[in-house]
C-alpha cells in the first residue's frame, strides 16, 4: 500500500505529488491521459503574480446585455445549459457583489502571492527543461480606449499599495516600441512586471512530471474507477487493478464531481470552457510579450507552437460538443492589431476551467472522510496556482503548518459546515 494516491495528473496533481515525495511519502499518480494534457495545457502561459482579483460575474447592464445577446467575445453561454448552470451562476453573481468581492480579494491575495515562489522552486529543481520555457519580463494588458485604461490604472495603483504588485504604464508610442509589429488601434497598456510567462505550458508540466518520477513517484495511466474507502485507507481501480493508499487526493479539475458526488459531496462547481488556436507569424514578424485585449476578450501569446490565441469564458456543460464561436471573433479582433498568419492547428483546442461560485479554489481536507483531500476549482488561475496548491496540500497532509492560512479555501464553505 502506498502512502498517497492522487487522481488527476494536471499541474495540481503533479505538484502535490512532488511535495509529498519530498516529505518521504510514497505516491501513485493516476490519470486517463499523459500528465498536463488537459486544462493545464491550454492557457496563455502566464504565472499571474498580479492576479489578486479573480474574475467576478459582470454586474453592469451593458456587459450583461452583450453577453445575453451573444455579442460578447469575452463570454458566451449555451441556452440549453442554463437550467443546470443557473444555481451556481446565481451564487457566482451574489459573491461578485462589491462587499463580498472585497473579502474574496483579501483571502485570494496571499494565495496568489505564493505563485511565483512555488513555481520558482519547482523550476529550479526540474532543471534546464523547465528553465528554457520561462520568460521573466511580465505581460501587457492593452487597451483600445483611454477611459478603460485610466480605470484599470486606478485599480492597479490600489493593488500596488495593498499587495505590492508591480506595474508600469505604457502609452501607445512606448507600446509600439516594445512590440513594433502592432498595427495600431491601441492607446496604451499596463505592463505587469512581476509575472512570468511560459512558452509551452504543457511542456512545463511535463518537466515537473519528470521531476516527480526522478523523486520516485509512480504514474498509472488509465481512467480511475470509483474511489472507495477501504480499511484504513483508500482504493481506486484502473483497468481492473486496485491501487491502495492511506490517503487520497482529488485533483481532477472539472472531472472532480465524478468522484466526489458518489462520496456524498455535492458542490456547486461549474465550468468555463475555453478554446485556443495557433497561428504562424509572417516572416520577420514576432510577438515578444503576452498581450491581453480585455475590451474584446482574448489573449495573444508567443508560444513554441506559434502565436496562440486563447478565448474568454463559455458557460456550457463540460462534455457538450465544441462551439468555438468566440475564437472566430477573437481572431478577427486580433488581426486588427497584429499581422497574424494562417492557422496551424487542424481544429481548435477546447478545455474546461473548473470554477467555484466564490471564485476561490477548494484546498484541503474533505470534512466527512479521513485521509481524503482535494485541490480543485482554480478557474482561470489553475496554471498559476498549481504548485502553490500542491505545496499547501502536502503541508496539510503531513501535519506541517501551511505557508498561508488555508481556512478560506476549505470545502465546508459549500456544505453548510
Amino acid at each position: 500500500m502506498d502512502d498517497v494516491i492522487i487522481l488527476g495528473a494536471g499541474i495540481v496533481g503533479v505538484a502535490t505529488g512532488i511535495h509529498l515525495l519530498r516529505r518521504g511519502r510514497g505516491v501513485t499518480l493516476i490519470d486517463k491521459k499523459e500528465p498536463g494534457r488537459e486544462t493545464s495545457f491550454g492557457n496563455a502561459g502566464i504565472i499571474q503574480r498580479e492576479g489578486v482579483r479573480p474574475h467576478p460575474f459582470p454586474r453592469d447592464l451593458q456587459t450583461l446585455a452583450q453577453v445575453g445577446l451573444h455579442l460578447s467575445t469575452a463570454a458566451r453561454y449555451e441556452p440549453l445549459a442554463l437550467p443546470r448552470l443557473a444555481p451556481p451562476l446565481l451564487r457566482y453573481w451574489w459573491e461578485s457583489s462589491p462587499e463580498h468581492y472585497r473579502r474574496v480579494v483579501e483571502n485570494y491575495a496571499p494565495l496568489i502571492g505564493r505563485s511565483i515562489l512555488a513555481h520558482a522552486d519547482l523550476i529550479a529543481e526540474a532543471g534546464p527543461d523547465a528553465e528554457k520555457l520561462v520568460a521573466r519580463k511580465g505581460w501587457y494588458l492593452a487597451f483600445r480606449s483611454h477611459d478603460r485604461l485610466e480605470r484599470e490604472i486606478a485599480k492597479a495603483e490600489t493593488d500596488r499599495t495593498r499587495f505590492g504588485i508591480g506595474f508600469e504604464v505604457m502609452d501607445w508610442p512606448e507600446l509600439k516600441a516594445a512590440e513594433p509589429h502592432l498595427r495600431g488601434g491601441l492607446v496604451g497598456a499596463i505592463h505587469w512586471t512581476d509575472p512570468w510567462t511560459v512558452r509551452d505550458p504543457g511542456a512545463l508540466v511535463t518537466a515537473y512530471f519528470r521531476l516527480f518520477e526522478r523523486l520516485g513517484g509512480k504514474f498509472v495511466r488509465g481512467a480511475a474507477g470509483k474511489l472507495e474507502r477501504e480499511d484504513a485507507g483508500w482504493s481506486a481501480s484502473v483497468e481492473g487493478q486496485r491501487h491502495r493508499a492511506k490517503q487520497a487526493v482529488i485533483a481532477l479539475g472539472p472531472w472532480a464531481p465524478d468522484v466526489l458526488e458518489p462520496l456524498g459531496y455535492r458542490l456547486p462547481l461549474f465550468v468555463k470552457r475555453g478554446y485556443h488556436m495557433h497561428y504562424r507569424a509572417p516572416e520577420g514578424v514576432a510577438l515578444e510579450h503576452v498581450l491581453l485585449d480585455p475590451e474584446v476578450g482574448y489573449a495573444m501569446a508567443p508560444m513554441a507552437q506559434g502565436i496562440r490565441i486563447t478565448t474568454g469564458a463559455e458557460f456550457a456543460m463540460r462534455d457538450a460538443a465544441p462551439t468555438p464561436i468566440q475564437l472566430g471573433k477573437a481572431e478577427k479582433a486580433a488581426r486588427e492589431i497584429f499581422p497574424l498568419g494562417e492557422r496551424i492547428d487542424g481544429q481548435p483546442w477546447k478545455g474546461a476551467r473548473p470554477c467555484t461560485p466564490d471564485m476561490m479554489p477548494i484546498i484541503g481536507k474533505a470534512p466527512r472522510h479521513e485521509g481524503l483531500y482535494a485541490g480543485i476549482g482554480h478557474a482561470h488561475h489553475g496554471f498559476t496556482l498549481g504548485p502553490a496548491t500542491g505545496e499547501l496540500l502536502a503541508q496539510a497532509m503531513t501535519g506541517e503548518p501551511t505557508a498561508i492560512d488555508i481556512h478560506p479555501f476549505r470545502m465546508e464553505r459549500f456544505l453548510g459546515g
